[in-house]
């Protein structure tokens, strides 16, 4: 194979809506609102763009209507740096579509799936093994012909195409990376092909009934996580930065980085994008943490979805690395 590496993701595309509001409407009521926009989005689509903007050879695999809206989000991707050959155009299903109300500090987003929903196990197996062809000069024969390189899958596809993914991406060799948002769980079964899950505080909960809020509770469900059979496991706590074990079974704790937040919107999609393309590098898993903390930190003094996501220079400018 081929002396280079990949960050594969599979996973959603979808248009963002959003409008604010002074207070959110009841039911049969009609409010004003202000400050529509849209934005480029999906958390595939969003870890894609900062896996790229930091330097790693990306792809997207994943799938949009063929319409106005997927036009724009192929468009983004691919000023973006990300190869879009495996996403599919289809007809007779619309691109995704997440509404969102915006009212002060509460959020409200209505999500319609459309395409993000049609492709199943053996349409990203089949991506997965032409990428290794393509664009790693492997063979899919090989033992592990993707060694070096990362595959990144989420929950808003479907959840039994998801396993497929992450159990062929895993047989072929690939680093694996499952982001369960929104909070859902896998068949049991595809767990052992999980070597990272990386799911916030919330989302930690519902998979394992442990909200770590301490240190106990923190090891207590980082232990859950691996006890599921994933190889290694990373929880988001927002402005509580992020944990993992280490070798030894300690916690280790990445505190966040501190900036002017001015929009949270995309900022564990960056987090997660940035931690793959480090890893691409090489770096340890801590290592890989700071570089996503890094990332999230300028994402989150940014307004909007993934025009709010760094470059890498942008990252090394902020934190004095680019002496």
């Amino acid at each position: 194979m081929a002396d280079h590496s990949i960050v594969a993701v599979f996973g959603s595309m979808n248009m963002d809506l959003s409008v604010a509001c002074e207070r959110m409407p009841r039911a049969g009521e009609t409010v004003g609102g202000s400050g529509f926009i849209t934005n480029a989005g999906g958390k595939g689509a969003n870890q894609a763009v900062a896996a790229a903007r930091m330097g790693a050879h990306t792809c997207m695999i994943g799938a949009v209507g063929r319409d106005t809206f997927g036009d724009v989000l192929v468009a983004g991707l691919q000023d973006a740096g990300v190869g879009v050959e495996f996403v599919t155009r289809l007809d007779g299903v619309e691109t995704g579509t997440a509404t969102i109300i915006r009212c002060e500090s509460d959020n409200r987003i209505v999500l319609s799936p459309g395409a993000n929903h049609a492709l199943a196990g053996e349409d990203v197996a089949r991506a997965l093994r032409r990428l290794v062809a393509d664009e790693l000069d492997g063979d899919a024969s090989e033992i592990a012909p993707a060694a070096g390189s990362v595959f990144i899958a989420q929950g808003e596809c479907d959840l039994i195409a998801t396993a497929a993914a992450l159990s062929c991406a895993h047989e072929l060799g690939f680093y694996t990376i499952f982001n369960p948002a929104p909070a859902c769980d896998l068949p049991a079964g595809a767990w052992p092909a999980v070597d990272l899950v990386c799911p916030n505080e919330t989302e930690c909960q519902v998979l394992t009934g442990i909200l770590p809020s301490d240190d106990a509770s923190c090891v207590a469900a980082l232990n859950a996580l691996l006890d599921k059979g994933a190889g290694a496991a990373v929880i988001t706590l927002g402005g509580a930065g992020s944990v993992a074990l280490g070798d030894d079974g300690e916690l280790l704790r990445m505190l966040a980085l501190s900036s002017a937040v001015v929009d949270t919107t995309a900022a564990g999609d960056t987090f997660i994008g940035a931690l793959a393309a480090a890893r691409l590098e090489g770096l340890p898993l801590f290592e890989c943490m700071a570089a996503g903390a890094r990332a999230s930190a300028v994402t989150v003094s940014r307004l909007g979805a993934q025009q709010s996501i760094p470059t890498r220079a942008e990252v090394e400018r902020m934190f004095g690395l680019d002496d």
